[in-house]
Formats: structure tokens, C-alpha cells, sequence
């Protein structure tokens, strides 16, 4: 039996798991959305109130859960710190079925093993299987979100019909875009000068809600990097002068540029060092939390990130990062301080940096600043 957890309260749910089946001996009772451990920052109006709690509690120390009774409590969000968290982790079990949505390879190859797995329990009911293209752009539209995932799959087994082979072309027949697209995709995309992708997520960022400012915040950070790559692969005393950044492999990146890396980074942190001992106490505290900024790999245990930026680095030149952070500087006060359409600039710096003549601005705006 299925529960929906924001509509129900507890007395529901503990008069569902109290009652005996006429059918079966044995009972399962599912509550979806569960909000039993939502943080206190949470809507308010949909969480069971702290009598509810304990009206739970003094059920399950009373005598609880009859036997061959099964409850199941999910939910997405968790806050471990709450006291309905720790109380159930004692008395029962909790399980992480959370999939990571981490964006490093390791992160990217767990997701879709799992998605896999999904896939091959739902389809194999039906008889049916999926091409690999139509299961990767089914996870692109779905997103990290499993239950999403199945449905879709569900979706696409009926409009299938009597077909064994699930196509590309029905996903796209069926599934509508109904994800969130992570920050990572826009500036993959961007550093891959691919402008058609780059515009695309810019697009899906704006209509998720976000902030001009919390986008230029993004392109400023990412600029920012790459001139710092930019800087010190000129001071990096590579081992093979002739090693093309572009064409190198992870492995191969990791065996010879990642070390040299590593001690450029030791030189520069003991270059901060000497900075501060010039610094007030005041002045010191500020600076340390930020010292990691001027680092080409702040941690080098996961060097696919670090591979991947110095990779990318190459489809730039020094001069037009410049320019591009000058014009987000100006694009800054501009939005500070005036109304206009931030959609508009930020679609003209994108297919201006992308474009194959490079970003050119500051010249042509110096009488602007």
C-alpha cells in the first residue's frame, strides 16, 4: 500500500501499518515524500509537527510495528540533525538511495550504472530493451532523478506498442525536457566554444530563475581559471617541451603535467606565505580562506577536473580572456547600476568569445569605462 506523505498524517500512516490484511499475512506500507525529517527551514504547513513525532515514537516503544508489517519512510530531503532522524536510525534502518550528482568521471560513471540497472528492471517486464543513444538522451532529459527516469520509461513502453527496440526518436517523440541543468553543463560548454550548447543552457539557467548576477558570477569564476591556467602552464617546466595539452590523454596528463602542477602549486603556496608575514593579523585571517584561488589544483587527488580545464584552456588565448573579464566588469556596474536586457548581453558575449576571431572589447569600450 502507497502513501502520499504530504497528504496524510500520521495517525494515517500508523492505523495503515496497525491493520491487518484479510488476503495476505504479510503488509507493506509506503510513504512517498515522507516529511518526517525535513530541515526546520522547510514548509512548515506540510511536515508533521513535533506531536506527531512523538505520538510515532511512543507507538513504535509501545509495541510497535505488528508482525510481517513493513514501513517504509522515503523522502528526498534529509536533515540528520533533527531528532525524528536519530530516533528512527535507532529504531529501524535508514538507507542512502541518493544517486551522486557529482560532476567528476567517477561521479558521471556511478549515475548511469545505476540508471542502468533501472532501466534493465523496468524494460525487462515489458520485453523490451533501449539503444544506447535513446537511454543517454533519455538521462540528459530526465536528469538525476530516478523515479522520474522510470516513469519516463513507462511513458515510452506504451508508446512503443508491439516495438521490442525503444529509439532515439521515441524519446524524443514523448519525453519533454523536464530537468534542471547543472551549472557545469554551461560552462563545459562554454570552454568547448560551443555556441548552439552554450546558448542552450544559458536559456534553461535563466528560466530556472537564476540571477544575472549569479550568472555573471559563473562566467567570471570560470574566466578566471583559465587565465590562471593560462598563466602557469607558461611557467610550468614541463618534462616534454613538445607535449600538445589538447591532444594529451588523462593518464598521460597525470603522469607528467599533474606533477609539475603540483610543485608549481607548493611554490606558489609558499609565495602566499611570504606575503602575509608582510600582512597585519586582520589582513591574515582575510586571506587565507582565499589563498586556494591562486592554486592550479587545490586537490589534486581528483585531477579529471584539473585535466579537463588546462585541456580546454587551449581553445583560448591570454588576450581575449582578458578582454572577456573586462567586459563582465563592465557588465557588473551595468547591472548594479542600470536596467537593460542582461539576456541579450550575455547571448552577444557568448557567440562573441565562442566565435572563431576571438572576444575583442576593451578598446572599443575604453571611452565607456
Amino acid at each position: 500500500e502507497t502513501l502520499e506523505g504530504g497528504s496524510v498524517s500520521m495517525g494515517d500512516i500508523i492505523e495503515a501499518v496497525s491493520t491487518f490484511s484479510f488476503f495476505f499475512s504479510k503488509k507493506i506500507i509506503a510513504v512517498k515524500n515522507a516529511p518526517l525529517f525535513q530541515s526546520k527551514q522547510g514548509n512548515a504547513e506540510t511536515g508533521f509537527s513535533s506531536s506527531d513525532f512523538d505520538h510515532f515514537i511512543a507507538f513504535l516503544d509501545k509495541g510497535g510495528l505488528p508482525s510481517n508489517h513493513c514501513l517504509i519512510l522515503m523522502t528526498g530531503d534529509i536533515d540528520k540533525r533533527r531528532k525524528s532522524y536519530k530516533a528512527l536510525e535507532e529504531k529501524g534502518l535508514v538507507i542512502d538511495c541518493s544517486v551522486t550528482e557529482g560532476v567528476r568521471k567517477a561521479d558521471q560513471d556511478e549515475q548511469e550504472k545505476v540508471f542502468q540497472t533501472v532501466s534493465g528492471q523496468v524494460l525487462s517486464k515489458a520485453g523490451k530493451i533501449i539503444g544506447k543513444q535513446a537511454f543517454h538522451l533519455l538521462m540528459d532529459l530526465t536528469g538525476v532523478d530516478l523515479e522520474r527516469f522510470a516513469g519516463n520509461l513507462e511513458k515510452l513502453i506504451i508508446y512503443s506498442g508491439g516495438k521490442n527496440n525503444i529509439s532515439a526518436e521515441d524519446v524524443h517523440a514523448v519525453i519533454s525536457r523536464d530537468r534542471k541543468d547543472p551549472i557545469f553543463k554551461l560552462t563545459n560548454a562554454f570552454m568547448d566554444k560551443n555556441v548552439k550548447e552554450t546558448l542552450f543552457y544559458l536559456n534553461s539557467i535563466f528560466n530556472d530563475g537564476a540571477h544575472p548576477l549569479q550568472i555573471l558570477k559563473i562566467f567570471e569564476n570560470q574566466i578566471r581559471k583559465l587565465t590562471l591556467v593560462k598563466c602557469g602552464i607558461g611557467k610550468i617546466a614541463l618534462k616534454n617541451k613538445k607535449l600538445n595539452l589538447k591532444n594529451t590523454g588523462f593518464d598521460l596528463f597525470k603522469q607528467t603535467v599533474l606533477p609539475e602542477i603540483i610543485i608549481y602549486d607548493k611554490q606558489i603556496k609558499t609565495q602566499i606565505e611570504s606575503w602575509k608575514e608582510f600582512l597585519s593579523e586582520k589582513e591574515t585571517k582575510e586571506k587565507i580562506n582565499t589563498s586556494n584561488d591562486l592554486l592550479l589544483a587545490s586537490n589534486p587527488q581528483n585531477a579529471y577536473p584539473v585535466f579537463q580545464i588546462f585541456q580546454k584552456s587551449q581553445n583560448f588565448s591570454l588576450n581575449e580572456l582578458q578582454h572577456a573579464l573586462i567586459f563582465l566588469s563592465d557588465l557588473d556596474y551595468r547591472l548594479k547600476s542600470s536596467s537593460f536586457d542582461a539576456k541579450t548581453a550575455f547571448e552577444s558575449f557568448i557567440i562573441e568569445t565562442c566565435s572563431k576571431g576571438g572576444f575583442v572589447y576593451a578598446n572599443e569600450n575604453q571611452n565607456r569605462r
